[in-house]
């Protein structure tokens, strides 16, 4: 199984060229094409001024979003035009999550940029990656800004024995089979649990041989961290990216991931795979 389309997002107020130049390397390795996607509305006051001046407001506004979407479109495909078996672009004066979310069915995979947890998210002109990776129905892969191409000499996966985490190993499998070296890691929840996560991760290393990728175990004594422990781990084998299951606190507020999920896609200096 390869990715045989590959979704980028664009942002309308930062950086792109970390998320392009993953998007690039991701299809030139499996042979993609490379749809480019951006959106962006009309920013909620507007709604609220009234007579000519609201008309107006609207009118410049609606110019700015068409030529930062037009600009963008020459930025996608100037970055990727030699890199991909193809290219597209997709573009609205709309949300961008609702509008992503729509347009993931024509991809197998998204590349979206990170967000500092820090930082308040315009829902009319920025994506959230938590927003995208609970619904889109499709693996993400978040790009930090200081991340200059995919790097798969050496994947993390960050293993939790749930339905996410199964979900994300087997979407990542051409990842992981283009790795030069895979790493299962497990951190266990209490302490007394290491022979169980032993166990587990044992199991998923079986799993990988039948599909022909060897992978190493890592299982700590320490079961407390899990967040600093996933980042030390990660750092000592040298991980590009590190595969996680997203994990959401409440089925009523999907939105609202764990600590470690947001943490890879928000506060991570290497790129994050994640899926539900």
């Amino acid at each position: 199984m390869d990715y045989k389309t590959i979704m980028v997002s664009l942002g309308l107020d930062g950086p792109n060229h970390a998320c392009l130049a993953v998007a690039g390397d991701l299809a030139e390795r499996f042979g993609a094409r490379i749809v480019g996607i951006a959106a962006s509305d009309l920013r909620p006051p507007m709604y609220f001024a009234e007579g000519g001046f609201a008309q107006k407001l609207f009118e410049e506004e609606a110019a700015a979003i068409q030529r930062r979407l037009s600009e963008l479109e020459g930025e996608f495909r100037s970055a990727v035009k030699s890199r991909a078996r193809s290219v597209e672009w997709r573009s609205a004066r709309a949300l961008p999550v609702p509008y992503i979310l729509q347009q993931a069915r024509a991809t197998d995979i998204l590349v979206v940029g990170a967000l500092a947890d820090s930082i308040a998210v315009d829902p009319s002109a920025a994506v959230d990656p938590s927003d995208l990776v609970m619904q889109a129905g499709r693996p993400l892969i978040v790009v930090p800004p200081v991340v200059q191409w995919l790097d798969l000499r050496s994947v993390l996966v960050a293993w939790k024995d749930a339905r996410e985490a199964r979900r994300a190993v087997f979407d990542a499998l051409p990842i992981l089979a283009a790795a030069k070296e895979v790493t299962i890691v497990e951190i266990p929840e209490q302490a007394g649990q290491r022979a169980d996560a032993m166990s587990r991760v044992a199991d998923v290393a079986a799993w990988l041989r039948g599909h022909g990728i060897v992978a190493n175990t890592v299982v700590p004594d320490k079961a407390s961290g899990v967040t600093e422990q996933i980042d030390n781990i990660a750092a000592n084998v040298g991980a590009g990216v590190v595969i996680a299951g997203a994990y959401g606190h409440s089925r009523f507020r999907e939105r609202v991931l764990s600590g470690v999920t947001r943490h890879l896609a928000t506060e991570s200096r290497r790129c994050a795979f994640l899926s539900r």
